[in-house]
This record gives C-alpha cells, sequence and structure tokens, in this order.
C-alpha cells in the first residue's frame, strides 16, 4: 500500500466537489459520472472532503457520509485521500470513520482555529493517527509562516507520509524539503497554475479541482511536467487559466463556485455551493465561464 500511495501522492489528487440536491442535502450519487470521467482518464488518487469539497460547510456527519461513498463509489479503481479537520475530536471521529469506510491515507486540514502552536499541531497530528488505527497522512499546509523547524518537526510524526505545500513561496518548499526526511512526498497544492513553479523546486504531483470538469487537460498537465516538459505544460495550463481565474475571483470565494457552474453547464449538475461561498457566479463570471467552455469544446 505504501509504494500505492506514493506513486498516487506524485500523480493528481482530485478534489471531488460535494453533491447537493434540491433540498440542499449531500447527494452523493451524483458524483458517478464525475468519478467515472476522471478516473477513465487516468486520475490517480480522488480526493474527498477536501476545500473544494466544501469541507467546513459540511457536518462531521455529512462528512463521514461522503468517505463511505466515495470510497463504494471508487471501488477500487483508485486510492481514496479523505480530509479531516477541524476539533480533535471532530478530527478523531473523521479520521477512525474514514478507516473503517476504506481510506487509503488522510488529509489533514492545517487547523484555522486563531491560537495555534506548532507543537501543538504536532499532539493534533498524532490523536489523529491514533483515532484512525496508523492511516498513513498528508499534511495540508497553507500558511507556512510557522517556520521551517516546526514543518520539519510535523513531517517527523511517525504516518506522515506528504505535504500539501498550498502555499505561493517556492523558496520556502524548497527549505522545507531540504530539512526534512528525503521519503516525504511533497505535492503542489496549488492546483495546474502553481505546479511549474513548485515542480521546480521538487514538488511532484499536484492537487486539482479542474479534474471535476477537465481531467484530460489536468492529465495531460502532469504528463508534461513529469517528462521534465515545462513548454507543453505551460502552453496547456495557458489554455485553462481563465478557468482558474474566475475561481480566484471574490477572494477565492468563488472557487468552488465556479468549478459546479462549469458541471452545471456541462449537464452534471451537483448543485449549488453553500454561504459563505458566492452562488451564483455573477453575470460576467458566468459569460467568462460560457466563453471558456465554448473556446474548449467542452462537454
Amino acid at each position: 500500500m505504501t509504494r500505492t500511495l506514493d506513486r498516487a501522492l506524485t500523480g493528481i489528487s482530485g478534489i471531488l466537489v460535494t453533491p447537493y440536491d434540491e433540498n440542499g442535502d449531500i447527494a452523493p450519487q451524483k458524483l458517478v459520472p464525475v468519478l467515472d470521467r476522471a478516473l477513465g482518464a487516468g486520475l490517480h488518487m480522488p480526493v474527498v472532503n477536501g476545500n473544494t469539497g466544501e469541507f467546513y460547510a459540511l457536518t462531521t456527519e455529512e462528512a463521514s457520509t461522503m468517505v463511505r461513498e466515495v470510497v463504494h463509489l471508487v471501488a477500487g479503481r483508485a486510492p481514496v485521500l479523505a480530509g479531516v479537520g477541524r476539533g480533535i475530536r471532530d478530527a478523531q471521529a473523521l479520521a477512525k470513520t474514514s478507516a473503517n469506510a476504506g481510506a487509503t491515507a488522510l488529509m489533514v486540514h492545517q487547523p484555522p482555529d486563531p491560537f495555534v502552536a506548532p507543537r501543538g499541531i504536532v499532539d493534533y497530528l498524532k490523536a489523529i493517527a491514533d483515532a484512525s488505527g496508523g492511516l498513513p497522512m498528508m499534511l495540508y499546509l497553507r500558511n507556512d509562516t510557522i517556520g521551517t523547524k516546526a514543518i520539519a518537526d510535523l513531517c517527523a510524526v511517525p504516518g506522515v507520509k506528504g505535504v500539501k505545500w498550498a502555499t505561493p513561496n517556492p523558496l520556502k518548499l524548497a527549505e522545507a524539503k531540504a530539512a526534512c526526511d528525503p521519503e516525504i512526498v511533497w505535492v503542489g497544492g496549488l492546483a495546474e497554475v502553481w505546479a511549474p513553479a513548485l515542480y521546480a523546486v521538487g514538488a511532484r504531483g499536484f492537487t486539482s479541482g479542474l479534474i471535476n470538469v477537465w481531467p484530460e487537460r489536468s492529465l495531460a498537465i502532469h504528463a508534461a511536467l513529469d517528462n521534465g516538459d515545462y513548454v507543453s505544460a505551460n502552453k496547456l495550463i495557458a489554455g485553462m487559466k481563465a478557468f482558474e481565474d474566475i475561481r480566484a475571483e471574490e477572494m477565492n470565494g468563488t472557487n468552488v463556485t465556479g468549478v459546479k457552474a462549469a458541471l452545471q453547464a456541462l449537464g452534471r449538475d451537483c448543485g449549488p455551493t453553500r454561504p459563505p461561498s458566492a452562488w451564483p457566479l455573477s453575470p460576467p463570471q458566468q459569460q467568462k465561464l460560457e466563453a471558456f467552455i465554448a473556446e474548449n469544446g467542452l462537454t
């Protein structure tokens, strides 16, 4: 399993949306066509309960249902990475549920609590690992101001296999990578647009919300980067950047909105987003999205 997970981490971690029905309740079955297309295109590892999955808008019970259902829908076609986080008791409960559901590994969200001590995160990780029975963990690092030593301490916690580096600081990534066990896998956590810059300093693989909509393009970008072909990768990224630009508007408040609006336009409706995410896209944003879909012949 360790070798399989290592390979998956250096591939694409595809962050799945969380679908809702007309009543606003989670509707995991709506993911069937999304998953089938992404896995058919070669997606290395689906991720449930990530930020593109509106993790912080879900109750722990809903997140538990999502991990059980996604593992069932994937049906062994790829490893499944399950997001856990929030308060320690919720994180432990979700870690245990994820392990029992058959998730391959955990993605541990960086705690958003305003009073977080780096050494407290060490205890947080250990408690989550114990609750899961020792599932491997990928750290989701959105704030690198904790410093290189603290990052090294987190990576030294038994069971940590990788880091999703989600800050636009390649040089700090290089510094952290040099300070940690060489077995740690560093994953570009800012999707396709930042993947070349993070690859250049040692990251391998990247996270993607695009896989919900256009997995073939995401896989092509990965293949180019894997071959060291930055010219081709950047050309492919330029062709999908308009989509990422829409998602980055309103302080990233349209991040999931853009994905769900695209799915809706393509006939794979997964419902709206929940507040405080923006819904729907503004008319100018919707026009940009429709132009992107038409220009690329998406179906």
